[in-house]
């Protein structure tokens, strides 16, 4: 119990920590506070696979989960950053040309996005396909291993929806917003 609660309080500092470090990491790499948002928005919709597949399977937040998320934040935030830097280089063509109309800003985000499906499909295929021997392995340390594999694979499952939905409509309202003004 006592290794428990000096663990907890260790991950309380820790993943805020981790938080900011991403966040920071983001920024220096966008160097815009929009597009570093965008991307730090999408991590909570990628960790809610995590959570559901916990509650499926049972577990409790532990140690090894939390491993998990952080994993987890940090591959969803990876394939979030690929996929803004797609869509934002699909824009920038359509504005070099003089298109920069929502129509033309419409197009760069289905182009973007669609660059990204297959590369997207083929990350998390790899992902789930590394995982599996650890999710369904058994012996020594792998109840642990199962309680770290799980979450990342259950997130990977939301993380690529989310990716490939849900930061493309993000940036397209807020690129909208900017082309109206």
């Amino acid at each position: 119990y006592e290794y428990m609660e000096r663990a907890k309080d260790r991950l309380a500092m820790v993943v805020p920590a981790t938080l900011m470090i991403i966040f920071v990491l983001l920024y220096l790499n966008f160097g815009t506070v929009s597009d570093t948002l965008i991307v730090m928005l999408s991590l909570p919709f990628s960790l809610v696979g995590g959570v559901l597949i916990m509650a499926l399977l049972g577990y409790h937040w532990s140690v090894a989960t939390a491993i998990g998320f952080v994993a987890l934040a940090g591959v969803a935030a990876e394939t979030g950053v690929i996929m803004l830097i797609y869509l934002r280089g699909s824009w920038q063509e359509r504005i070099t040309a003089g298109r920069r109309t929502l129509a033309g800003l419409h197009e760069a985000v289905i182009e973007g996005a669609a660059l990204r499906v297959r590369p997207k499909m083929m990350t998390v295929l790899a992902i789930m396909a590394g995982l599996a021997p650890l999710f369904w392995g058994h012996g020594a340390g792998g109840t642990v291993m199962r309680r770290i594999a799980a979450p990342m694979v259950g997130g990977m499952i939301s993380a690529t929806v989310l990716t490939l939905l849900v930061i493309p409509c993000i940036y397209s309202l807020w690129q909208e917003a900017l082309v109206r003004r």
